[in-house]
């Protein structure tokens, strides 16, 4: 996937709708606190790959100030959650094919 501001938008969508769901399915169990629910791992993972993909959009200088305000947003929720990334010897975003490949047994 090419590092574009177009799929970082779509990144953005994907994780919106899912703090919405997540959102939805603590209310339906019984009103769970957010950080008790067993999903936030995946959440907290997902936003760990749209921030970093947002850094190297900064880096490269193709977003404009909204874009950058976004960007900004997502690193500050993922500062608050940090602490349920799932922890690796390499964070995926930096794993080549291989890497990854290996990691997951395929």
């Amino acid at each position: 996937m090419a590092i574009t501001v177009q799929n970082f938008i779509k990144l953005a969508n994907y994780y919106n709708q899912t703090a919405k769901l997540m959102s939805a399915i603590c209310v339906q169990k019984g009103g769970i606190a957010m950080e008790n629910y067993v999903g936030r791992f995946f959440v907290a993972d997902a936003l760990e790959y749209i921030v970093e993909y947002g850094r190297r959009i900064a880096e490269n200088g193709n977003a404009g100030p909204e874009i950058m305000d976004v960007i900004q947003r997502f690193q500050n929720q993922f500062n608050a959650v940090k602490q349920y990334v799932t922890p690796s010897q390499k964070p995926i975003h930096e794993m080549t094919l291989e890497e990854f490949e290996k990691l997951m047994n395929i």
